[in-house]
């Protein structure tokens, strides 16, 4: 089997993710002159070298996902707190499709 990073890339994989999110892992990745593709080759290439996840996947992994989860949370609902426009229920149902 060739190597994950430096082989012919022609197959296609996508994913659908939050934006804000993939905002960050780009910025977090381009520090080392990666690419959001890049990392996610390289974290092919690791689960390859490991024979499954390259790093442990417990339960402390699991909270700490929720605890960074839960503070982006309160950063987002502390920005609505500040927030000072308001919107009548007509138009919060038009701005998330909800119909009456």
């Amino acid at each position: 089997m060739d190597n994950v990073i430096s082989s012919a890339k022609t197959d296609m994989f996508r994913i659908r993710m939050n934006p804000e999110i993939r905002e960050e892992l780009e910025q977090i990745y381009a520090k080392t002159g990666l690419t959001l593709t890049d990392a996610i080759n390289v974290f092919f290439q690791q689960s390859l070298n490991a024979g499954g996840f390259p790093f442990a996947v417990t339960g402390d992994n699991a909270e700490i996902v929720k605890a960074k989860a839960l503070a982006r949370l309160v950063k987002e609902l502390k920005k609505g707190d500040d927030c000072t426009e308001s919107y009548s229920a007509e138009q919060a149902r038009a701005m998330l499709g909800i119909a009456e």
